[in-house]
């Protein structure tokens, strides 16, 4: 998809990081945006910004975790503009760290309902009327590394390998439709956003009771987003990347090609070898691919 002039984007998680970074690329390349969030302040601020630039704007807010949510967002959005050309599902909320027998049930609700649910959702809202169209048009779904690599088992981690094979199926069953719409698979290393404070969006119903380990994941998750915000990329050279993505018709967009290339080809190697997983990266956390050095 070259020709974006004019061409409307959407794009969760749109108030902040990477979203709100992808719609400032997309308006500063004259096409109308759609910013949806769940944080209404937050959006509503965004959304102001963006305008003041000139750019074309539609502010909604959306929780990608439920359906109908997602759907009144494409309404809108179809009502206003009657079409729907980039779609970037990128929301994304970090948790349930630690071993996958110390989660719980809430854990894998808020997660799986947004890291997944929300591309299924954002998937089946706005692909069909896209399709329909006979237009060209670009999806684009928001991965990670650990969509790609091997490591701890965090539903993080679960729900962004499945990013990743959900994107792949959704280009193979467009190309077997002849539909002009390409996809992206975007897998960032560490980036320079708030994902990691993302529990200030849990809904009180998937709260956990307050313990003592639950405290002191908190403290590790407060380290860990000041050492994103220190030393993460900045998500302006993400939307670039995006941008050239979709334009290239680009699937698998890697903020940090080499090493995660390295783990990619390290998990491989031990499936076709038939071995067990590779060892953890030295610093134990694959998300520190990205770090300024």
């Amino acid at each position: 998809m070259q020709d974006v002039q004019g061409k409307v984007a959407v794009v969760t998680g749109a108030a902040s990081g990477i979203g709100r970074a992808m719609i400032d690329r997309f308006a500063a390349a004259g096409m109308r945006v759609v910013l949806a969030d769940v944080e209404a302040e937050a959006l509503a601020k965004a959304e102001a910004e963006v305008a003041s630039t000139g750019a074309e704007t539609l502010a909604v807010v959306t929780d990608v975790s439920d359906r109908a949510s997602v759907d009144d967002l494409a309404a809108v959005v179809f009502d206003r503009f009657g079409a729907a050309n980039v779609l970037c599902n990128n929301a994304g909320v970090s948790g349930g760290g630690g071993p996958i027998w110390e989660t719980t049930e809430r854990d894998w609700s808020w997660v799986m309902g947004v890291n997944l649910m929300g591309v299924v959702h954002g998937i089946q809202a706005f692909v069909p009327a896209m399709v329909a169209s006979g237009q060209p048009g670009h999806v684009v779904n928001t991965s990670s590394v650990l969509g790609l690599a091997t490591g701890g088992g965090s539903i993080y981690g679960v729900t962004k390998h499945a990013v990743t094979r959900l994107s792949e199926g959704l280009w193979y069953d467009l190309q077997a439709a002849g539909a002009p719409i390409g996809v992206s698979a975007l897998c960032p290393g560490m980036i320079a956003t708030q994902i990691i404070s993302s529990h200030r969006n849990r809904p009180g119903d998937l709260q956990n009771a307050p313990t003592a380990a639950g405290e002191e994941m908190q403290q590790r998750m407060q380290m860990m987003q000041q050492l994103f915000a220190a030393e993460g990329m900045p998500p302006e050279e993400v939307a670039e990347m995006v941008f050239d993505g979709i334009v290239e018709d680009r699937f698998y967009v890697l903020t940090h090609p080499d090493p995660i290339k390295e783990t990619v080809r390290a998990r491989f190697d031990a499936i076709l070898d038939g071995t067990q997983p590779p060892a953890p990266r030295e610093d134990g956390n694959f998300m520190s691919m990205g770090r300024r050095r």
